[in-house]
Formats: C-alpha cells, structure tokens, sequence
C-alpha cells in the first residue's frame, strides 16, 4: 500500500529513519510529511510508535482532473463500502495549492456527496457526518491539476497521545516536543532540565523517548473502525514493544513559574507513571541553579504570540542570558521562538539556528553553548 505521513515542518529527517527502520520501502522526504510503499504491519507500528509523525495516511485513488466534477467521478470509483461500514460517521477535508479551483469547500462537499452515494446506490443508506469527531476522516490532496485521494489511519492527530489530562494556555504539540529533545542530542545521560515546562510536554517525551515508552500504546486508530482492521497482528504488535521499554535511572529536572502550569505538569507526570524519572519545582527560572556541571536545557519559553508584552519579555530575556552565563556555563541550551531576535535579547550568541514550525509559525530551534568559565562552582547534583 502507498502511505503519507505527515509531521510539523523540520522534523522530516527523523521521521524518515522512522519508517526507514520500519522497512518502508521507496522512502521520499516531502516538505512537511515523508511517503513510502509499506503493508498492513508497518501502518500500524507506524502509528504506534513514531513521535514525529501527525498523520499516516493510506492513498486509495489518485490522477489528474480538469473540473469539480472529475473529483467526484474519482471518489465515486473508489469501493468506500468495502472499506468501513455505512453506520460509521465521516469528514471530508481538501488540502488545495495552486489550483484553479474557485471553491475548495464546494470540492470538499462534492468529495462527501460521492461517498454518501456509492452507500446509497447499494443500500439505500448513507453515512452521517461528524466534523468534530468522524469514526473515518478522508483527505483529498490537490495540487495544480493532480489529486490523491487518502483515508486517515490515525483518526485524532497522533500528537495526541492522551497523557495531558491538564493544559495551559499555548500548548507545545507533543511530536515538536519530540523533534526539539532529538534536535538537542540529550544522549539520556547527562541531566536535562525544562526551566518553563508548562504543562510537561518537553520532559515527558524526553522521559518517554529514554524509557522506550512509545506514544501510540494508550490510544485508539482510524483504522480500528476498518472493515480489514486485524485485531491479532496489532495486539501482537503492541506486546512487542510494550516489551522494548527499560528502565533506567534518569535526571530529569522540570519548573515553571506558574502555579497553574506547575499543577498541570505534574498531573501529566503522574499519569504517565514518570513521577521517579522527572523532578518538578515551581519557580522562576531566575533562581534557578544548575543541579550539574554539565547537561542539556530544553525550553519553550513565551513569546510574542503566545504574550502580547514585548518590553516585559525583553527585560527577561536579558535575566535569562544572565542565568544561562552565571550558573549553567559547561551546559547546552535550546530554545525555540518565533522571535528572530531572541539571541540578542539574552546577549548571547547562538551556535546554530534550526527551523521549525510551531502550528503555523514560523520558529527557530536556538543553540547556545555556554562555555565552562573559571568562576564557576561545581556543584553536584540534587
């Protein structure tokens, strides 16, 4: 089967050694998602354990077209009532570039019509329509005069992956979270600390990614709602990895200095079972103190969009770069932010500048290396 799956802009190279090491074959990194030919094994493995991906998607028809009209003789041609039941519920979602389309929502409802009728022909019955919350999602992909056709495996984006049972305000999705730890190359030895965790994201998957917890194993799959959904070969699949996760003494550390934050991460903690692994304070990152001489910092810190206080904001960056230099010489720092100014509002200069894309916006992965000074105290961990 042809798969495409989808993930945040960026992180395209990991999720290629992802489905790389699943065995995918004919393995082609796109702008924001990789496609490659896999069978029924590597979908579900897929979904279960990749950390970048959003979404896979399975292509069920594809060509050119000329008119609204070949969309829906496309859509007709495919066999929808071999593939899920009539009583499930379904949404139609159209992803257009470079067409001279005048009406995406128009082709959207054109691409819904066509699977209520291939149902009806046959059972005089059609499936109801669910925006919010669809059993089937199916996605038409347009490009200039080109089109695919996909149905969604996953069902809810697999950044979701049902751990954050509390969240703050400008959330970071969980499968970015995972790009920033791999950007860090936090080797799960050395300490690693999130001084404005909001509600946990970073060092949980940090924790997850250590332990070899894989992200899919508590959650439910577009395909489950698949007529050729094979209950044994995924339980299988699942006591597979479930028997892949370690443990391992882990150092961990996590603030925030928002009681509310503080209060959501650590509930997010708890229902993962990470409380051993992961340290959590609430405070302000001014204060804090480095609980070694050496280790990762891994940060998603307010900004402009999220905050609309530009002078508050610069005043601690300027306190930031101030702690970074007093107390965490000897460490790395990474930090992401829309803000291209954001290295010199801490006074510091960045190493290296990755892009990536929070949602829409367009952010850089700051490196800083703070270089070991002869006023430096050791100290030892907590």
């Amino acid at each position: 089967m042809s798969l495409f799956a989808t993930c945040p802009r960026g992180l395209e190279k990991f999720l290629f050694n992802e489905i790389r090491t699943l065995d995918g074959q004919k393995i082609k990194v796109h702008d924001g998602g990789v496609s490659f030919n896999g069978n029924q094994d590597s979908m579900y493995s897929l979904n279960l354990t990749s950390r970048y991906a959003t979404r896979v998607l399975k292509r069920l028809s594809y060509g050119q077209f000329k008119s609204e009209n070949d969309l829906y003789q496309a859509a007709m041609k495919v066999k929808w009532d071999d593939i899920f039941p009539v009583n499930k519920t379904i949404k139609v979602s159209t992803t257009s570039i470079k067409t001279s389309l005048k009406s995406i929502d128009f082709v959207t409802l054109k691409i819904k019509d066509a699977i209520c009728d291939v149902f009806n022909q046959k059972y005089k019955q059609r499936p109801n329509v669910d925006v919010r919350d669809p059993d089937i999602k199916v996605h038409l992909f347009l490009e200039k005069n080109n089109y695919i056709i996909y149905i969604d495996s996953s069902g809810k984006p697999l950044y979701q992956r049902e751990y954050r049972q509390k969240t703050i305000e400008a959330p970071l999705k969980e499968n970015l979270a995972a790009g920033i730890i791999t950007l860090s190359e936090w080797d799960f030895k050395v300490p690693l600390l999130d001084p404005m965790c909001g509600s946990g994201t970073l060092p949980i998957e940090a924790a997850m990614m250590a332990l070899n917890i894989y992200p899919g194993m508590n959650r439910m799959f577009g395909f489950h709602h698949w007529y050729d959904f094979d209950k044994e070969v995924f339980h299988k699949i699942k006591v597979q990895l479930k028997e892949k996760q370690i443990e391992k003494e882990l150092h961990i550390y996590a603030s925030d200095i928002d009681r509310q934050a503080f209060n959501a991460a650590s509930t997010n903690i708890d229902q993962m079972g990470l409380k051993p692994y992961i340290r959590i304070n609430n405070r302000r990152f001014e204060t804090s103190n480095a609980p070694n001489d050496h280790g990762v910092i891994v940060c998603n810190p307010p900004y402009g969009v999220r905050l609309d206080e530009s002078e508050k904001l610069l005043e601690s960056y300027q306190l930031w770069g101030s702690v970074l230099k007093k107390e965490f010489s000897g460490w790395r720092a990474y930090f992401i932010s829309n803000d291209m100014a954001f290295p010199r509002g801490l006074r510091l200069s960045a190493s290296k500048k990755t892009p990536l894309y929070n949602g829409a916006l367009d952010c850089r992965l700051f490196e800083f290396v703070m270089v070991a000074g002869s006023n430096r105290k050791l100290k030892q961990e907590n």
